[in-house]
């Protein structure tokens, strides 16, 4: 390993250390969703994956 990897290494562990704990409390205090944001999340990605199920079949 040269010092320009370990340096990256370094900088992406100090990032993950900073990163964490923001994101922990971020999750901790988020809204949970209801039924209906989860219907809207589920029906579209369905429809899409069903999108490339057919472009597979069609080729």
């Amino acid at each position: 390993m040269n010092w320009l990897q370990i340096g990256s290494a370094l900088f992406l562990l100090a990032m993950v250390a900073m990163l964490f704990p923001r994101a922990r409390e971020a999750i901790k205090h988020s809204p949970k969703g209801s039924m209906n944001d989860w219907m809207g999340y589920i029906v579209p990605m369905a429809l899409v994956a069903l999108f490339i199920v057919l472009l597979i079949l069609l080729v």
